[in-house]
Formats: structure tokens, C-alpha cells, sequence
């Protein structure tokens, strides 16, 4: 414990950012990380509490209390050890989780949390700029090969892992980029794209194979200007000794009301990833937000990201509708250790946009085949059921229309390809307990991430690449010593 007094001496700060008028005219990342005195004091808040509740609530278990106390000392070297032991990619996390870790937190029962993610963020930050972040290589190969389709957070988990216990892994990518979500989903000024590329390059020194453009069991429908090669699961099955399914929920939820053919409605995921690839550099369809009246429905993290990027574009006007009642503004967590419904305001909604809850889209209406509006009304939720409020409809303008009201599951065709049975939601059915666990019902076939469990965090992914890595290493030798 770094200072036994330190939550009672000092106030949480959170990381200094670029003022929004500023950061709304460029794609680069606006928040800073703490420096090394900041990030100290902040260490010193953590109560060294005798159960760690902010590790529980961690989906990768994070050693929080340790890796705060070694900062307070200013032991970033060990500081980093200790956040590695748990989490091959920090530098994601510490930028996009929304921390579950601190509502998690015992201060947050009465007071702010420990900023936990903004010295996360100021740990792996500090590791890349000494260079203390190397390629470890595996020592024994074991002659084993495991595929992993998908490059996300999930897929490259459990292909550091992986390699780390001596198996050659090859990753499937079906666009011509390497990061999944990570890359064609999140914008870069919430994750600047230098972060993948230089773990790629930590994963291909520790043996990883990459290859891109390679669609295994799914439609050839990737990002890239070149289409993909669709690859026959029977090919991957015979050339492999294992494969993890590691695909992101790529199918989102649609809106079928009267208009949805209209020009100009669109899902979130055709929008994002074009800017996304504008930044790298490729020419890409003319999809702009620019002068326009933008209607994001869904009020969620792909909506924030719209708001985001739409603001950048230049919009007119953003809006942002959700289905759901606002909810509360709350100042602790009355459902402590426990994830609360709480109102989630972002950086984006800071850049500008109006916010309205509890509408529903009843149409979408416009000329020459193109959106001009949508008819929306009040609705009020009772015992869990939605009922429309009488007389309660009314128009808004929208020359855009963004659909991000979530991901159903996982891209069908790829499961039914490999003929692995699915949950009722869609998603590849596998336990994550007991013997077997990760494991599909098709033999040497395992699932994780979203591909598993559905649309989820970030950081979920990378804990079940994690703990699906060892569960293959145990199918392969009948033993790990990977953790889980």
C-alpha cells in the first residue's frame, strides 16, 4: 500500500485532454496520460483494500492494488510486469474500456473511484517510450499449428499466447488489415492505429503469421480494395492441428420500418470503417457527414463514435436517439461492486450533439429516393414493456441516417461453414468451465470473444482469447502452463 492515508489526502484526476474545439479538426488521439508525479498521487488513493473488489470486476483480472502501489514507488518496470501477467494490451484497454474496475471500486461507494484506467494508460504508455516492451519468443517449438480466424483483440490474445508456448500460429484476416474492430471500427481519435501495428510487429518477431485477405468460411466481404480469398474450412481443419473461431458480431441489429431503403440510411459499420481507412490513406466511397443533418439511432459506444466522427466531418447538426429511458445521473454507485445503469456522457457528446431517450423510429420519409426525415414518438416503458405515447409523434430533419443500435451475433455463414453448433442468440456454443471448456461441438474447433459470447468489451475479448489459448495448449499437449 502505497500511502495508507493517500484516498483521504487526495482527489481523483483525470488525464488532461485537447480543448474540443481544437481536437474536433483532426483524427489524431486528444487525451494525454498522466505524468510520472500525477500518476503517484494517484496510485497513493488505492485502500490496498483487503479484498480487491476493482479485480473482480477487471474482466482480466488485472493485479490492480500491486501495479498501483509499485507506481506510487515509481516502479513503472515492475509496474508493467504485473500488468502484462494479466493483459496482453494495455495500451487498448487504457484507451477505450469503459472500466468496470472502478465502478467496481471501494471508494465508489461514497466518493470517485480510483482512476485506475488512466494509470494503466500511464504504465504501458511509459514501457513503450523506454523500450521495455520486447518480442518473447518461445524457447521450445512444439510442432503444433493452431489457425485463428479473426485478428481482434480475441484472435490476437490467443495468438500471443499461443506462440508464447511454442506453437506456429497463423492468424486468417479477411480485410487487408490486421486488427478486426480494433481497426475498422473504433476511430483513431479514440485509438490511433500505430498501437496495433506495433504489437503486430511484436507478435510476427515471436513467430505469428499473418494473412490477410483470407476469408475462412464467410462471404468474401472485407475491407480492402483487393476482395478477399474465401478459404474452405475443410482446408483449414486438414493444414491445422487446432482452430480458435475469433471473429467479432459483425451482424447488427437492423430497423425495418417503412423508409429503411431510403439513400442516406445507413448501418454505423459502413460509415466508421470508411474514415478509419480515409486515415490510413486509401481511397475509399464518399460517405461524409459533412453540411448534413445526422440522426444516429442507438445510444451506445458505436453511436458515441458516430457522433464523434460526424462532428469531425463538419455536420450540421448531430442527434442521437435511444429507445431506453434516460437513466440516472449518478454521483456513487448504488449497485456497488456491480456494473450500475448510469448516464454514460462521452467525449464525443462533449464535441456537441442532442441527446433524447425513450423514441422510437416510427418511419423514414424523403424524395428522389433519398432521406429527408424521420417520424419519431414518445414511448414509456412499464414492467418492462415499451407502450407508444399517444399523440407523442413529431419530425426531425436528417439527411443521414446511422443505425447503431448494436450487433446481433457472429457472421452466420462462417459458423454454419464449420458446422459448429450456435446458442439461441446465434453465437458458437461453448462452455468456459470444466474440461473442455472453449471448445465447439466440432472436433480441434474452439470459439472465443465475440465469436462466443457476442457483441461484449474489448477487454472481454482479450480475456477469453486468453483463457481459450490455454485451453487449447491443454488440447494439444494434455497440459498448460499458460494462465488463464
Amino acid at each position: 500500500m502505497g500511502k495508507i492515508t493517500g484516498f483521504l489526502e487526495y482527489q481523483r484526476l483525470h488525464e488532461a485532454s485537447e480543448d474540443k474545439e481544437a481536437r474536433t479538426k483532426h483524427y489524431r488521439e486528444f487525451v494525454m496520460h498522466l505524468g510520472d508525479t500525477e500518476a503517484k498521487v494517484q496510485g497513493a488513493r488505492c485502500m490496498d483494500c483487503g479484498i480487491p473488489f476493482c479485480m473482480n470486476g477487471c474482466p482480466v483480472n488485472n493485479i490492480i492494488p500491486d501495479f498501483n502501489d509499485l507506481v506510487f514507488k515509481q516502479d513503472w518496470r515492475n509496474a508493467i510486469e504485473t500488468l502484462h501477467s494479466t493483459n496482453n494490451f494495455p495500451e487498448f484497454t487504457g484507451r477505450i474500456c469503459p472500466a468496470p474496475c472502478e465502478e467496481a471500486c471501494t471508494l465508489r461507494i461514497n466518493n470517485d473511484a480510483v482512476g485506475i484506467k488512466s494509470i494503466e494508460h500511464a504504465i504501458i504508455d511509459k514501457a513503450w517510450e523506454q523500450g521495455w516492451i520486447k518480442p518473447r519468443p518461445a524457447a521450445v517449438k512444439t510442432g503444433k499449428r493452431v489457425a485463428i480466424v479473426g485478428s481482434g483483440p480475441a484472435g490476437l490474445a490467443a495468438a500471443q499466447q499461443l506462440a508464447r508456448a511454442g506453437h506456429a500460429v497463423v492468424v486468417f484476416e479477411k480485410n487487408d488489415r490486421v486488427g478486426g474492430l480494433l481497426r475498422y471500427g473504433i476511430p483513431d481519435f479514440k485509438l490511433e492505429k500505430s498501437h496495433i501495428d506495433r504489437r503486430i510487429e511484436q507478435l510476427k518477431a515471436e513467430g505469428v503469421e499473418f494473412r490477410v485477405n483470407h476469408a475462412v468460411g464467410a462471404a468474401p466481404c472485407g475491407a480492402g480494395n483487393a476482395a478477399p480469398t474465401s478459404i474452405e474450412p475443410a482446408a483449414v481443419l486438414a493444414e491445422f492441428d487446432a482452430v480458435v473461431l475469433a471473429g467479432g458480431a459483425e451482424h447488427p441489429r437492423d430497423l425495418p420500418v417503412p423508409g429503411r431503403e431510403l439513400d442516406g440510411v445507413h448501418f454505423a459499420m459502413e460509415f466508421l470503417p470508411l474514415q478509419n481507412r480515409r486515415v490510413a490513406g486509401d481511397k475509399v466511397a464518399e460517405l461524409w457527414a459533412s453540411g448534413k443533418h445526422v440522426v444516429v439511432i442507438g445510444g451506445g459506444d458505436t453511436g458515441s463514435d458516430c457522433v464523434g466522427t460526424s462532428n469531425r466531418h463538419g455536420a450540421a447538426s448531430v442527434s442521437q436517439l435511444e429507445l431506453l429511458p434516460m437513466p440516472p445521473d449518478l454521483d456513487n454507485n448504488p449497485v456497488w461492486p456491480y456494473w450500475p445503469q448510469r448516464l454514460r456522457s462521452s467525449s464525443s457528446h462533449e464535441e456537441g450533439a442532442k441527446r433524447d431517450w425513450s423514441l422510437t423510429t416510427k418511419r423514414f420519409e424523403g424524395r428522389g429516393g433519398k432521406v429527408e426525415k424521420l417520424v419519431v414518438a414518445r414511448v414509456e416503458w412499464q414492467n418492462g414493456k415499451m407502450q407508444e405515447v399517444p399523440g407523442s409523434e413529431f419530425e426531425l430533419n436528417a439527411d443521414l441516417v446511422l443505425l447503431a443500435m448494436g450487433f446481433v451475433s457472429p457472421v452466420q455463414s462462417m459458423l454454419e461453414s464449420f458446422g459448429v453448433a450456435r446458442d439461441p442468440r446465434g453465437n458458437a456454443k461453448a462452455t468456459t468451465e470444466g474440461q473442455g471448456c472453449y471448445a465447439t461441438s466440432v472436433a480441434k474447433v474452439f470459439a472465443a470473444g465475440d465469436t462466443r459470447r457476442g457483441q461484449s468489451l474489448v477487454v472481454w475479448a482479450i480475456r477469453e482469447g486468453r483463457q481459450c489459448a490455454r485451453a487449447v495448449d491443454e488440447f494439444l499437449m494434455g497440459t498448460s502452463l499458460l494462465p488463464r
